[in-house]
């Protein structure tokens, strides 16, 4: 009924300024059935438009295209495979830089300085920021472009941060694939930026050219909480936020760090590590770093130790790849299935020990 009162209102109440209105009525027929969602999959001729965009540096293409490569869908594998396949004749061709350091040492600020400097020069950056992963509920803040907003806006940068998934080191495990796209995209320095400092760091170094270390002022106690296997693996150390008042302790930390690398032997053949300071907020000792990085990349191209060292790179990648599809199929056999729990609790009880169980669980597997 129209202009009915609100069902509150007293019988004789007048005066409201509004009134309840009948809805329109709408006949449902029985059969009508609710459909599902179902998620637009990528067809072949998706493939190959991603493909054209990626070529042509379209940077939403291209970020399709690491959506695509880090889906876990199934379905999704063998046109992510199809992409990388088909560009791979353009890949190859940027400097692949790997940055850490210990929380707080402003990585993300240090990137954003270094990465605007190298846009000015001409260069496009892409940097992989890896943020990671809750272990809890497996979520990411991802909030790297936030941390980085003028660069995220420069049109020769491109920013992809990724959950480490609980991956060692805090690396992506699909990052070497999105390495690739970014480098066939046109962009000539990629910037991998990982969780933190520790020993599984060193997946850092086997997929990168150059390793670079970003530490704070006050070597000594720094150094007795650093592992000396991380310092075995840097090309560089970097002494930031090397400003102000701070700048002559960062001066000295860096001089610390130059007399242990002396006696550390360095990762990369031919050439002997160095420590630097630069402050993320000035720029300066920014332009000294990339030059360092420069004689780098041309002393080990002219020794051959820069190809050789991609070369064994593509080798180990290759063999991380048949442990994991190992461990996946192992996993999802049916027969494992239904014993690992049985076994689970024959360990926990003590009635087995961990090497028979194992034993028994991949006589069962090979059956």
């Amino acid at each position: 009924m129209s202009g009915k009162k609100p069902e509150w209102a007293e019988e004789n109440e007048d005066g409201f300024t509004s009134s309840v209105q009948e809805g329109v009525k709408r006949s449902v027929s029985s059969d009508t059935k609710v459909r599902k969602f179902v998620k637009k999959q990528e067809r072949p001729q998706d493939i190959e438009e991603l493909k054209q965009g990626v070529l042509l540096g379209e940077r939403a293409r291209l970020a399709r295209a690491i959506t695509l490569i880090e889906s876990n869908s199934p379905q999704h594998f063998e046109y992510a495979q199809s992409l990388l396949q088909s560009i791979m004749t353009h890949t190859g061709k940027s400097i692949r830089i790997g940055i850490s350091g210990v929380p707080g040492a402003g990585k993300s600020t240090f990137i954003e300085a270094f990465g605007t400097f190298l846009c000015q020069a001409g260069h496009k950056v892409a940097v992989l920021a890896v943020d990671p992963s809750s272990s809890i509920n497996g979520g990411s803040i991802l909030g790297d472009k936030t941390r980085m907003e003028e660069l995220a806006r420069n049109p020769r940068a491109f920013i992809r941060p990724s959950p480490s998934e609980g991956t060692l080191g805090g690396v992506h495990r699909k990052t070497r694939e999105t390495m690739l796209l970014c480098e066939a995209a046109g962009f000539d320095v990629i910037l991998v930026e990982t969780v933190g400092v520790g020993q599984s760091e060193a997946i850092v170094r086997g997929m990168v050219d150059f390793f670079l270390l970003l530490a704070l002022t006050g070597a000594g106690d720094e150094l007795q909480g650093m592992k000396k296997g991380i310092l075995e693996l840097v090309d560089m150390i970097v002494v930031n936020k090397a400003d102000g008042s701070n700048k002559t302790a960062a001066l000295r930390t860096k001089s610390e760090y130059s007399r242990i690398l002396h006696f550390l032997k360095s990762p990369t053949k031919g050439w002997q590590a160095k420590s630097l300071t630069c402050s993320s907020l000035n720029g300066e000792g920014i332009p000294a770093l990339w030059e360092v990085i420069g004689d780098f990349t041309e002393l080990t191209k002219q020794s051959g130790v820069f190809e050789e060292r991609r070369r064994m790179q593509a080798k180990e990648w290759l063999y991380s790849l048949v442990n994991e599809q190992l461990q996946t199929l192992f996993f999802q056999n049916e027969r494992i299935k239904r014993m690992l729990p049985q076994l689970e609790n024959e360990v926990i009880a003590g009635k087995k020990t961990v090497t028979q169980a194992v034993h028994e669980a991949f006589i069962n597997f090979y059956k």
